[in-house]
């Protein structure tokens, strides 16, 4: 094996491992559409009904289970929340928030003013953050049914650094509960606090509990739109490790269940998250469900005691927004596992945060990946000098080789036999130059992920006709250079000596532009950049040993 053949067959199995993973992908997520349907052609109202998505309570200090509530009124007032970033809309039945704009985040930067809404009342695209109280003994409770109060109809927040939204409920025996939701100014974090008073003369039991509601979808696969094959759908922290639910699986086994301290439960749409973390080291009851055509994530945390002329507050966070890692670390550290870099994340992290950090400075996320690709290129600047003396001394024997092999034709085991002896006499290793593709190649997935799934990279501008770096070239021109680069760079290492091998290298840059026509800009220009360097770095080398 030489460095030739490895360049192809390391290109050919990244290939394979990005089809079959879009492949896969689309397979299950066609499944869980279909099987939807087979279920049941659902038909929601103008409002979908919830009454029947009650979580039971813990059982912990008391052995009486509350009643199943049947409720089939849902409130038309909705109360609406502005910040800077978000718009938020709370539907006074329940206090659920069925409505979520993100104000800075366009679908399309052609559409300034259509933004990404995670969270809607429309069937389509059915969201729903659901929380409440539930109560032992049959009593009134506040759950997401009941109907609440408020001072107003809309807030803004404008000039103070934090808004607080009170809603109201009580019942005819004395229990009394003001729910808040508490922004603050450039955060998708919503604190939400259920603070309820005992006045009367027994004790009150119960727990809290927070779900999230959410439609499956479907989407439909275009090579021109790297967006089309990423996840969408539910995910959990179980207190040890991440993980994406196929719904599909959930029809077919049941409901996924576990009891975490530190766990969460969310919703994933590419680079956007909508997710409920509970206060930490209380231990909650999780469960994951396929309901026709939503799925219902929901927790439910230990029965509490509320005495007589007592106060308690049950708190929990919810975050909806885009992936932006900083704020989600301040939640929750493993809320940042939603950004999911697959097995290479060990490298992905780093390169991310590298990036941010360049980023800080330079301000252009394309600068910053041209600066990250040459420090890179400089970290390996010794390991690479080594490979690149290797081609030097390989394209210098290169006539030799060629005489050999005319020599020797008729006879492959003395071909190679002298073959062997020439590199030994010259001292070159055929190898060499093989290590440097070999540690590249890891860095390249790695990239790529990181340009997928870092919500930071979507729509933004490098200069010129690339507006949008995790968007293919619009007009073909990186991936042109880039072929171009390529065939110069060819003319640098040596000939294979293969004539099928030779003619295969000759068509390769041609296939490289093809197939990274429709890769994200901002890995191409990567690449490219990696390729001038490689290109200088070699030609530096090659005028070494030619003199």
């Amino acid at each position: 094996m030489d460095n030739q053949r490895l360049i192809i067959w390391s290109f050919f199995g990244f290939m394979c491992i990005l089809t079959y993973q879009a492949w896969n992908l689309d397979l299950t997520q066609n499944e869980v559409v279909e099987r939807a349907r087979e279920v049941n052609e659902l038909r929601f109202e103008t409002t979908p009904k919830v009454d029947n998505n009650l979580p039971t309570l813990n059982q912990t200090r008391d052995n009486e289970r509350s009643p199943v509530l049947e409720n089939n009124n849902f409130s038309s007032d909705i109360i609406t929340i502005t910040t800077d970033v978000l718009e938020l809309k709370i539907n006074s039945q329940g206090g659920t928030i069925e409505g979520a704009k993100l104000l800075n985040y366009p679908k399309s930067k052609d559409q300034p003013n259509d933004v990404i809404e995670l969270l809607s009342p429309n069937p389509k695209d059915l969201g729903l953050i659901q929380t409440g109280l539930r109560s032992l003994k049959g009593a009134p409770e506040p759950n997401h049914l009941a109907t609440y109060s408020s001072d107003s109809k809309n807030y803004e927040l404008t000039n103070q650094a934090e808004l607080i939204v009170p809603l109201y409920w009580t019942d005819d025996n004395g229990i009394t509960l003001e729910k808040q939701f508490r922004l603050s100014k450039g955060s998708y974090r919503v604190d939400i606090e259920h603070r309820l008073t005992n006045n009367t003369n027994q004790d009150w039991r119960g727990a809290s509990y927070s779900q999230i509601t959410r439609r499956i979808t479907s989407k439909d696969r275009s090579m021109f739109d790297v967006e089309s094959f990423s996840f969408d759908g539910p995910i959990i922290f179980n207190g040890d490790k991440s993980e994406k639910i196929d719904p599909s699986d959930l029809n077919d086994d049941g409901p996924t269940e576990f009891v975490s301290p530190n766990g969460w439960i969310g919703s994933i749409q590419h680079h956007f998250l909508s997710a409920i973390v509970p206060e930490k080291e209380i231990e909650q009851r999780y469960q994951v469900s396929a309901n026709n055509a939503r799925v219902i994530s929901n927790m439910i945390g230990p029965t509490e005691i509320v005495y007589p002329n007592q106060t308690k507050t049950f708190s929990t966070t919810a975050y909806i927004g885009p992936k932006l890692q900083a704020q989600m670390n301040a939640i929750d550290p493993k809320l940042r596992l939603s950004v999911d870099y697959g097995i290479l994340t060990v490298l992905s992290q780093p390169l991310f945060w590298l990036l941010n950090f360049v980023y800080s400075f330079v301000e252009n996320w394309g600068l910053a990946i041209i600066s990250v690709t040459a420090i890179i290129k400089l970290l390996f600047y010794k390991l690479t000098e080594k490979s690149g003396q290797s081609m030097a001394k390989m394209r210098a024997i290169a006539p030799r080789l060629k005489a050999i092999q005319e020599r020797y034709k008729d006879n492959k085991t003395e071909q190679g036999k002298a073959t062997m002896e020439l590199y030994k006499r010259e001292k070159v290793n055929p190898m060499a130059g093989c290590v440097p593709m070999l540690i590249q190649m890891p860095f390249f997935l790695a990239f790529y992920w990181v340009l997928l799934e870092s919500v930071e990279m979507r729509q933004a501008p490098f200069m010129f006709w690339l507006t949008d770096l995790s968007s293919r070239d619009p007009y073909f021109i990186l991936p042109l250079i880039m072929g171009v680069a390529m065939l110069f760079q060819q003319k640098l290492n040596p000939p294979p000596a293969d004539p099928m091998q030779a003619k295969v290298m000759q068509i390769m840059p041609v296939m490289f532009s093809g197939m990274f026509a429709f890769f994200p800009s901002g890995l191409v220009l990567y690449w490219v950049t990696n390729t001038l360097l490689s290109i200088l770095q070699q030609w530096s080398i090659n005028k070494k040993y030619s003199a």
